[in-house]
């Protein structure tokens, strides 16, 4: 038994803990409540989902939402086989059946049709009702539903309703303290102390910047893909341009602007 929890821990992803966040989940699984991520794009939410789900021994099933994903695709349809009409569970009614954590990356970003489905699985209820066979399924034991959104892409367009925003308990993540995203680049990226230190440092520049119409920022994850540059032999300056500047902007004033940035902090390419 001893070396089976081992195995599992060590099979558990890399997560640094900004605080409070880890306990949270497992209060939510504990108590069967559904659990809403909001953070910036790269911060690590899905990073924090996988991380728990090893955590607590359950398996994952992780759906990127977009503009054309539609209940159907996550509920399931019935498909042509062999001359037979039969039906093909979707992504959610697995999670439902085999008791799984679902996690709907970016959920807003879906068809409105798909919140509906959810709301009798993120309330007391906790069943998945199927129109198309006259199924209601009972969500199984370990079945736990986790949703994240980026706030910063909110509109009247794209937002959660009340209606679903308050079946969830909500945690918000942002990005990590100076130290704690100095530790996750350094593990992740696999770079030395002091090249992490100066890539948080161009991190914490990058996201003063105010005069400028950047959608997003420089997120840990661009840093982290900078540090793997950068420990694979390419130049800091050049891995942060190509990890970080071109993959923040197109626009060559504000090209020119960031890498002037980079310079000031990382310095020229030796």
């Amino acid at each position: 038994m001893e070396m089976a929890s081992a195995r599992r821990l060590a099979a558990v992803p890399f997560y640094a803990a900004q605080g409070g966040e880890c306990t949270l989940f497992e209060h939510a699984f504990e108590r069967r409540l559904p659990l809403l991520i909001k953070g910036p794009t790269g911060c690590g939410k899905t990073r924090f989902v996988e991380h728990m789900a090893a955590r607590l021994g359950r398996p994952l099933v992780t759906v990127s939402c977009h503009d054309d994903l539609s209940a159907a695709d996550l509920v399931g349809r019935h498909l042509i086989a062999g001359g037979d009409t039969v039906w093909s569970d979707g992504p959610l009614t697995r999670a439902v059946r085999e008791g799984a954590i679902c996690y709907l990356d970016e959920v807003v970003e879906a068809r409105k049709d798909t919140t509906v489905v959810l709301h009798p699985l993120a309330d007391d209820r906790r069943v998945l009702p199927l129109e198309r066979t006259g199924e209601t399924i009972p969500a199984a034991p370990g079945f736990m539903l986790v949703i994240s959104y980026n706030p910063g892409y909110q509109n009247l367009l794209k937002g959660l309703k009340p209606s679903t925003r308050q079946r969830f308990v909500a945690l918000a993540l942002g990005y990590p303290p100076a130290a704690i995203e100095r530790s996750i680049v350094e593990a992740e990226g696999g770079v030395d102390a002091a090249t992490a230190q100066r890539l948080v440092q161009l991190a914490q520049a990058l996201r003063r910047l105010t005069d400028h119409d950047l959608e997003e920022t420089a997120s840990t994850r661009l840093l982290v893909m900078a540090a793997r540059l950068a420990a694979s032999g390419l130049p800091l300056r050049a891995a942060c341009r190509a990890a970080i500047v071109d993959a923040l902007t197109d626009d060559a004033d504000t090209v020119a602007a960031l890498d002037d940035v980079v310079r000031a902090v990382v310095g020229d390419d030796d």
